[in-house]
């Protein structure tokens, strides 16, 4: 975090606030667009949302073990372990159990997941570039930033709770 952005802020006050200039709002509705016309254009491939996230995070990051799966994806143990059956009878990911630990438990794509999972990138190219119509190159690259900081800045604001909580 740069100097500037570690001080106290006031953008928001109770007797301001309004819906519609939410960051949360606005994010929200966004991903829920951006979501909905993907799932859209995903469906002809018998793939929903939460299928397809877990599928693109193993295509870009690799096997992973269930448990950093289940963190990367901000999941509980058993809504992961249905959502992993559900992708391991349509044949889109394998578990292994791991040589090292047979505890931990190793997620990676199938042949046939890795084949399906690569016309996602197209697809939600597509939706992103349906939803910044009007934006000029330099308004895309500065929303990216200025995302990217604000995501920076929330995963600080996470990790500084964790330790609060752990001390």
């Amino acid at each position: 975090m740069s100097k500037s952005s570690s001080k106290p802020v006031n953008f928001y006050s109770a007797d301001t606030y309004r819906v519609d200039e939410s960051l949360g709002w606005l994010v929200k509705h966004l991903m829920q667009s951006i979501v909905y016309q993907a799932d859209r254009r995903l469906d002809p491939h018998d793939l929903t949302h939460a299928q397809w996230g877990p599928l693109l995070r193993l295509r870009f990051m690799g096997p992973s073990s269930s448990a950093a799966l289940g963190r990367e994806l901000d999941m509980d143990a058993g809504a992961l372990t249905r959502l992993l059956d559900r992708l391991e009878a349509k044949r889109l990911i394998q578990r292994e159990r791991s040589s090292e630990d047979r505890r931990v438990v190793i997620v990676s794509l199938s042949e046939e997941g890795a084949r399906l999972t690569a016309k996602v990138p197209a697809i939600l190219s597509e939706v992103f570039n349906a939803h910044l119509v009007g934006f000029s190159h330099e308004e895309w690259r500065t929303l990216i930033q200025l995302l990217q900081r604000a995501v920076a800045t929330g995963d600080a604001l996470r990790a500084a709770s964790k330790e609060e909580k752990e001390a």
